[in-house]
């Protein structure tokens, strides 16, 4: 996972594609470990948090007005 400083220094369209890429690989997460093959259950609270991370960033930028 990338650190807060990486994904503060992105601009907003980078973070809207960042975002969009978590959200789907969090998706296929959770449909894995409804199937039981998951090596790391941790990773649930990761993706989420990262998530909520990129969301707060591109809400910061929303509202700087950067987000053309």
């Amino acid at each position: 996972m990338a650190k807060k400083k990486d994904n503060k220094e992105l601009s907003y369209s980078e973070l809207i594609v960042k975002r969009d890429e978590l959200k789907r690989k969090y998706m296929d997460f959770r449909f894995q470990k409804i199937n039981g093959h998951v090596e790391n259950p941790l990773l649930n609270r990761t993706y989420r948090r990262e998530i909520a991370a990129l969301n707060t960033f591109i809400r910061q930028k929303e509202i700087a007005g950067q987000d053309k």
